[in-house]
C-alpha cells in the first residue's frame, strides 16, 4: 500500500446516503417543527439559544426581542428546507432531549453500517459532512439503529464550514483534515455535493439507492454493499 492510499480518509453525506432520508424528513423534522415554540419559550435565557434566536433575527432582519417573528421565520425555514444555520443548531438541541427520552433512534442503513465497521477496523478515518450541525450529528451517531457509533468518527463537518454545493467547502475540510483533497472521498447521494467535492479535486462515489440517473461524472453504487474502502481501488 502506498503512503496515498494509507492516508486515504472517506467523508460521508447522511441523508440517502448511509440513512433513509424519510427519517430525518418523517420524524426528526416534525419533531423539531412541533416542539420548537415550546423549547424556545422554555429556554430562551438560555446563552446557548439565545444566541441562535439573534442570528435568526439577524439574518431576517428581526429585531432581537420579536420572539414571535423570530419563531415564525425558523418554522418558515423548517417547511422550506432551509438550510440556516441557527435553525440546524436549535433543531439540534431540540432533538436531543428527544433522543435522551427515547422517543426515536437514528436510521442507518445495514449495508452503510457493515462498510463502516470494515473501514473502522481498518483504520480508515470517517468523517461526516452533513447540512445538520455537528452537535445533531453526534447526537444521530450516539443513538443509531445499530449502537452508539459515535467512536468510529474522526471528525464533523456542517454549514458552518461552507455549504455542501460549493467546492471550496471541500477545500476548507481538506485543510482542516490536513491532507490533499485527493485523499479525501466523498460518498453522497447529491450529484452537484459531489461535482463540487470533485472540483475541489476529492475524489467522489455517487450512491444511487433510488435509481438516481447516472451523472457519468463520479464512480457510483446502488448502495455499499460491494464498495471497496478508500485506498483499496485504484480509480
Amino acid at each position: 500500500m502506498t503512503s496515498a492510499e494509507r492516508q486515504a480518509v472517506a467523508l460521508l453525506d447522511i441523508e440517502g446516503t448511509i440513512a433513509d432520508a424519510r427519517f430525518v424528513h418523517d420524524v426528526l423534522f416534525p419533531y423539531a417543527r412541533a416542539a420548537l415554540p415550546e423549547f424556545v419559550q422554555r429556554h430562551v435565557e438560555n446563552p446557548a439559544v439565545r444566541a441562535e434566536l439573534e442570528a435568526t433575527a439577524e439574518a431576517a432582519d428581526l429585531q432581537p426581542d420579536d420572539l414571535d417573528g423570530i419563531l415564525d421565520q425558523l418554522v418558515a425555514w423548517i417547511d422550506a428546507d432551509v438550510k440556516a444555520t441557527p435553525l440546524k443548531s436549535l433543531q439540534g438541541m431540540i432533538w436531543r432531549e428527544g433522543y435522551r427520552r427515547g422517543e426515536f433512534t437514528a436510521h442507518l442503513y445495514d449495508d452503510a453500517y457493515r462498510w463502516m465497521s470494515r473501514a473502522h477496523e481498518a483504520g480508515i478515518p470517517l468523517y461526516i459532512y452533513s447540512s445538520g450541525s455537528v452537535e445533531a450529528q453526534q447526537l444521530y451517531f450516539a443513538h443509531t439503529t445499530h449502537g452508539d457509533l459515535g467512536g468510529w468518527l474522526a471528525g464533523h463537518f456542517d454549514t458552518r464550514t461552507g455549504p455542501k454545493k460549493v467546492a471550496d467547502s471541500y477545500r476548507a475540510i481538506a485543510e482542516r483534515i490536513g491532507l490533499q483533497a485527493d485523499a479525501i472521498r466523498f460518498y453522497s447521494d447529491v450529484a452537484e455535493e459531489l461535482d463540487a467535492a470533485a472540483e475541489a479535486g476529492c475524489r467522489t462515489v455517487h450512491l444511487r439507492r433510488d435509481g438516481q440517473p447516472s451523472t457519468g461524472r463520479h464512480a457510483e453504487a446502488p448502495d455499499f454493499s460491494e464498495l471497496p474502502l478508500p485506498g483499496e481501488d485504484p480509480r
